[in-house]
């Protein structure tokens, strides 16, 4: 199938905007600028740095000891009567001081067999908040560039409409003038000024239209409303789209078909991590203690210890009320359903795409008819004018071909639109919205 390129260049400043920042805006600089500003890209890039995070803090919870220091000085003032044995009258001793100072550094590492389960179930949770950062990256720029082509799209209507409106005023100065002139009834002059009064008011509303279009835009970009520039672009329909060619990228590269595949592997894991929690658990401690004591009461004024204390132990859980069973039970009941949804998110992504793809299709197709008919509606409308400026032809079959023109040059930009729309639907489903202009996979920014 040969390469199909219909060009429409635009080059219309926004009416009625302030003068914020006027400049040029291509739909490259449109996507730039919302990815930099956009708030939900920011939120998915901060919740990979928080997954990144529980990693680590994981990965240190599972594998490094802990290891504590431990310093303590403590005084006592007493009035101490002791009695011994060999010697059975009391002794009195009034404000007998105590004093203790102690130090000691404890290491701890216990070893449970789950951990390298979890580290791994830890790793797939950062790939999916990665994936979901890449989702709502690709979300924007899907959602940035339908939104600046249908900008384009209501300009190009707005053009439209305002070519209507010159037929019309062309039209109603004939009527007026043939009226004035006797060759005419006061009838054709007073519908020739309604249809004018009729498309000026489609011309102010769609002024609302392209307005809130452009709202819309800049609230996907991220910039006040009121962000003024000028849209100088052109909608390019390129070499067309396989369909074997997306389901395959669609299975390699649809960032949310990953996710529900790591999904998948994180319950796989959670139920591993579980049946590991079976095997036994190894627990190592090490100290160093040095301990002074002084006493001015007892047999012993001074005692003082320092040296290395040692050992390890290792445990088995014998019964624990079946609770374990029923999580691992629970684990794999969840690991099923996971399955289950994967293999519903590989039946809607492909129905997704076939239905995307059938629009394009039929949208391709409809383009051929919808350009060779504007041709002939403005070919018509150029004649019908001309018969109406002789004479010849009465206003309504002069209006019926105005309006014949309008709903083409609708139906034909309309159908440009709807082609770039899917286009842009497709590649966002396969994974490729990125792969549009650049074989360059984009890496979200950090912030």
């Amino acid at each position: 199938m040969k390469k199909l390129a219909l060009v429409l260049f635009l080059c219309i400043q926004l009416p009625g905007w302030n003068a914020w920042a006027q400049e040029s805006l291509d739909l490259e600089k449109a996507i730039q600028v919302g990815l930099d500003n956009n708030l939900q890209i920011k939120i998915a890039i901060q919740n990979v740095a928080l997954r990144e995070g529980d990693q680590k803090i994981g990965s240190g919870d599972l594998f490094m000891p802990t290891v504590d220091a431990t310093y303590l000085r403590s005084f006592s003032t007493e009035d101490v009567e002791q009695k011994f044995i060999n010697d059975p009258a009391p002794r009195q001793i009034d404000n007998a001081k105590t004093r203790n100072e102690n130090f000691s550094v404890v290491g701890l590492y216990g070893f449970r067999p789950e951990s390298l389960v979890i580290m791994k179930r830890l790793g797939q949770l950062t790939e999916i908040s990665e994936l979901e950062s890449k989702v709502a990256v690709e979300n924007t720029v899907a959602g940035i560039s339908t939104a600046y082509y249908r900008l384009i799209l209501e300009l190009q209507r707005y053009q439209v409409l305002k070519e209507t409106l010159r037929l019309s005023k062309a039209r109603l100065d004939i009527a007026k003038a043939q009226y004035e002139l006797g060759g005419a009834g006061k009838r054709d002059y007073l519908s020739a000024q309604v249809d004018y009064n009729g498309d000026s008011s489609l011309l102010l509303t769609q002024e609302q239209i392209i307005q809130n279009a452009r709202v819309n835009l800049n609230e996907l970009m991220a910039v006040p409303p009121d962000f003024e520039y000028i849209v100088k672009d052109t909608i390019v329909i390129g070499q067309p789209l396989l369909l074997e060619d997306l389901e395959d990228n669609a299975f390699l590269e649809n960032k949310q078909l990953l996710i529900n595949q790591r999904l998948k592997n994180v319950a796989f894991l959670q139920t591993k991590e579980l049946q590991a929690s079976r095997l036994p658990i190894i627990n190592l401690n090490a100290s160093y203690l040095n301990n002074t004591l002084n006493s001015d009461a007892g047999f012993l004024i001074q005692n003082q210890r320092q040296g290395f204390n040692y050992g390890g132990n290792i445990t088995v859980n014998l019964f624990n009320g079946l609770t374990l069973n029923r999580r691992i039970q629970n684990a794999k009941v969840q690991q099923r359903i996971q399955d289950y949804s994967l293999e519903q998110y590989e039946i809607q992504l492909q129905s997704d795409i076939q239905r995307a793809y059938n629009t394009y299709q039929n949208n391709l197709r409809l383009l051929n008819i919808e350009n060779k008919n504007y041709q002939v509606a403005k070919e018509n409308s150029e004649i019908a004018l001309e018969r109406f400026r002789l004479g010849i032809a009465s206003y309504l079959e002069f209006r019926d071909a105005q309006v014949n023109l309008l709903t083409a040059e609708n139906r034909l930009i309309t159908s440009i639109y709807q082609i770039k729309e899917q286009e842009i639907e497709l590649l966002r489903l396969s994974g490729k919205i990125f792969f549009e202009n650049s074989m360059e996979e984009f890496n979200p920014p950090s912030n």
